[in-house]
């Protein structure tokens, strides 16, 4: 028998979720393993329920996640989003995709779009209304005015490899997971980090980040790229 996805409902509005359990339930391929509000879920309690897709109707979750422990935010990044009932805001959509979001989908969509997209992204792709393909290229082109130049590296003597580990505390890796992405020893990354907090003159790693958005030269929507 073919393998059900598993899919988990996270939603503030206790009708919304009502109404997508009731729906989802019925579609052929898919499992309900979840129904809760937000403020009583944790990531730790969605990945132990072994679900492949969580819906969820609040951008604010994922923005929480991003600033809770290293542990919490490392279970987030294993999870697949689809944000659902979503206002018609490009800010909105791009800080989505910036913590992790696989799927976004408007208020104005119809019941055969969420499902849609819960197995688009079961299937491990990403999905956004078609206008939004737009706005995601011209972010990117914009970004790439805006990487750093020699001018800006010169500020800290930074090297390639030290602004190459920027982007991966932003997003919130251990040095062990940071190692693993760029194939160093967990001793070399903590030695460049180590660089870092000296050159930038700040005592933590999320100061680095900070200070590095302030002086442009490492951009806001800037993440590290991840390969599973």
């Amino acid at each position: 028998m073919e393998a059900k996805t598993k899919v988990f409902i996270v939603c503030a509005n206790r009708l919304l979720r009502e109404s997508l359990a009731r729906i989802l339930g019925k579609k052929p391929g898919l499992e309900i393993v979840a129904t809760q509000a937000v403020d009583s879920t944790s990531p730790e309690e969605i990945v132990d329920s072994g679900a492949h897709v969580v819906v969820l109707d609040s951008l604010e979750f994922l923005l929480g996640n991003s600033r809770s422990s290293p542990e919490t935010r490392s279970l987030a990044r294993s999870l697949s989003f689809i944000l659902v009932s979503m206002e018609d805001d490009h800010s909105r959509f791009l800080a989505a995709v910036r913590r992790g979001a696989r799927g976004y989908v408007l208020q104005n969509a119809s019941a055969s779009d969420v499902v849609a997209a819960i197995r688009t992204v079961a299937e491990g792709e990403a999905v956004c209304p078609p206008g939004y393909a737009r706005v995601l290229f011209d972010f990117v082109a914009t970004q790439t005015d805006k990487l750093p130049n020699s001018r800006k590296r010169a500020k800290w003597g930074l090297t390639r490899r030290e602004q190459q580990v920027i982007p991966f505390l932003d997003h919130g890796l251990t040095n062990k997971e940071i190692a693993g992405h760029l194939g160093l020893s967990e001793q070399t990354v903590k030695n460049h980090i180590h660089r870092i907090l000296r050159k930038v003159g700040v005592s933590d790693r999320l100061s680095v980040v900070e200070a590095v958005r302030d002086e442009a030269v490492f951009p806001r929507s800037h993440r590290a790229e991840h390969s599973g």
